[in-house]
């Protein structure tokens, strides 16, 4: 439950801030809204915040006047207003801590968080549920926040939340009925003061379970069973090959107790996607549902938008958009998914990533790399004498240089292990310029 004698603030205009004010609002009360934006918003946002006090382009002492502050994930916690904030003994919350206080209470939430991997988990499970006629809803760090559904009115038998990092930091009482940790790699490194601090933020999604409640993990992620403090009650484990996980690949087939399942058949590929499919049917089973049916769901459900995405092939050589691919250990998954070697498009804003971590599945992979954005220097420092490589600032030079030197039967592939805020407004708009590119390609081709 929300006290209504609090006053809120809202840190952040972000779509989890908009949906927290919105849902304040509807429940008769005011927040504050403050953003250190001061540039001109589109005339849905400037018309929404003339029906709410706020500041832009500071983030003011009026902000203290309020008990409690609904904080975006995109702010730093070390940052002066976050600090004094603590200080004063003010109640800092994420907006997906707000939801779960108001939620109603039949139902069920379904949470996943991980470095790599999450929105494909999610939107397979809402997928199958949807296919079994379940009322379902897909929310957080995916498409729509949390509060913009009518998340308070009963009837809604299951939320699944993708959650990372950011928003875990600032829950207090957030308790999902399956929790699942997908996995722990080296990513926001640029926003935690260690490695160690940014695992422990992963494993605090189990930090308020009960014993009524399932959690799911990676067994063979080492960095989870190492940094995981809080142990929820029920744990159900998955595992490429160890036979004692609850959900394990023997033979190319996933086992689930006495259910096994053949993964050729399935249209998501690659290692990582298996992983991602045992942790989606773990969550089926700890929800008690048919394990059957939701496999015959799922053996439908494609890759999503720039995660290996396939484009289509020119004379040839086949395009994949992994634009997603943010982080070292998303590439390294995208490298083990294709059979022969492809050439890889790398670069982008710095995340405070170790690349040299990649030098050897690059050689085993790849025919040639090549590189491009803000994070050339690192690159070139990580790369510069051990694999073929082209370095080339122009990322549509690099596209079209790719596909030029490339042999029939080769992929091209976009994996950068970089964040794409250096020249794009995020992944999304990397990954469509990337395909925009591509067809360009093939209409010049079909015109020859």
């Amino acid at each position: 439950m929300i006290d209504k004698k609090k006053k809120y603030a809202i840190l952040g205009l972000a779509r989890s801030g908009i949906a927290a004010a919105k849902k304040l609002s509807s429940m008769g009360l005011c927040p504050f809204i403050s953003d250190l934006n001061d540039k001109s918003f589109d005339e849905e946002t400037a018309a929404f915040l003339a029906d709410y006090p706020h500041e832009l382009g500071v983030h003011s002492e009026k902000l203290f006047e309020y008990d409690c502050w609904i904080v975006s994930p995109g702010i730093p916690l070390d940052v002066p207003i976050i600090k004094e904030g603590k200080k004063r003994g003010i109640e800092l919350i994420s907006e997906i801590e707000f939801g779960y206080r108001i939620k109603a209470e039949d139902s069920k939430i379904i949470a996943v968080t991980g470095s790599n991997g999450k929105s494909t988990t999610v939107s397979l499970v809402h997928h199958i549920l949807k296919s079994m006629g379940k009322s379902s809803i897909l929310a957080g760090n995916i498409g729509a926040a949390f509060c913009s559904f009518p998340i308070e009115k009963p009837g809604t038998e299951y939320i699944i939340l993708e959650i990372s990092s950011f928003q875990l930091d600032l829950i207090s009482s957030f308790k999902p009925d399956v929790a699942t940790l997908l996995n722990i790699t080296p990513d926001h490194l640029n926003r935690y003061e260690s490695f160690d601090d940014y695992a422990f933020s992963k494993t605090s999604i189990f930090k308020y379970q009960t014993e009524q409640d399932f959690g799911i993990i990676n067994k063979d992620c080492a960095e989870t069973l190492k940094h995981l403090r809080e142990k929820p009650g029920k744990m159900l484990s998955f595992s490429m090959d160890d036979p004692a996980a609850d959900a394990f690949i023997k033979d190319k087939r996933l086992q689930i107790g006495d259910y096994s399942f053949e993964l050729n058949e399935l249209l998501i590929r690659g290692p990582h996607n298996h992983q991602n499919l045992m942790a989606a049917m773990l969550i089926i089973k700890a929800l008690g549902l048919d394990l059957q049916q939701a496999y015959e769901a799922a053996l439908n459900f494609p890759s999503l938008p720039h995660r290996l995405e396939y484009v289509t092939t020119i004379n040839g050589i086949s395009f994949y958009n992994d634009s997603k691919a943010t982080n070292t250990d998303s590439v390294r998954c995208a490298l083990r998914s294709f059979e022969r070697p492809i050439r890889l498009i790398l670069g982008g804003s710095d995340k405070g990533e170790d690349f040299d971590l990649l030098t050897d599945e690059l050689k085993e992979h790849t025919v040639k790399i090549y590189v491009t954005g803000d994070t050339i220097p690192q690159m070139r420092q990580a790369w510069l004498g051990k694999l073929p490589m082209t370095i080339d600032e122009d990322f549509e030079h690099c596209v079209r240089l790719a596909f030029a030197e490339a042999d029939h039967g080769e992929s091209v592939v976009l994996s950068p292990a970089c964040a794409s805020f250096d020249h794009f407004k995020n992944f999304e708009h990397r990954g469509e310029y990337f395909k925009q590119i591509v067809w360009e390609l093939k209409r010049e081709k079909e015109q020859i």
